[in-house]
């Protein structure tokens, strides 16, 4: 009866081990993906800096011109344009009051600015 003891203790032992273990992976999973939605925000912060430090003044900033207009490609949303272009949806819409946001059109071209 004693062989048959110990195997059970080993097996009490790593039951909890290999469950802290799983929960640990699912963290780092989680984790990991949340961090590479923050690396897209991270890698155009990086890009301003190295433009900074290329000889243009901390009184004068500057950003890239962002084109007057947009065209409209299959599967766009207000939301997703406005995402793209950095244009609030708000202003978009006001912009250009002859679009409906539900049925957007390829090839339409809408104005940003």
């Amino acid at each position: 009866m004693a062989s048959q003891g110990q195997p059970r203790s080993i097996a009490r032992l790593l039951a909890p081990l290999a469950l802290i273990a799983c929960a640990l992976a699912v963290v780092v999973v989680i984790g990991g993906s949340l961090a590479g939605d923050d690396s897209t925000g991270g890698s155009s912060s990086t890009a301003s800096d190295s433009t900074e430090s290329q000889g243009t003044t901390a009184t004068t900033p500057q950003r890239p011109r962002q084109p007057a207009n947009y065209t409209i490609q299959s599967g766009d949303t207000l939301g997703a344009i406005a995402e793209e272009t950095g244009v609030p949806v708000d202003t978009l819409l006001e912009l250009n009051p002859e679009i409906d946001p539900q049925a957007l059109i390829a090839g339409q071209k809408i104005k940003l600015r």
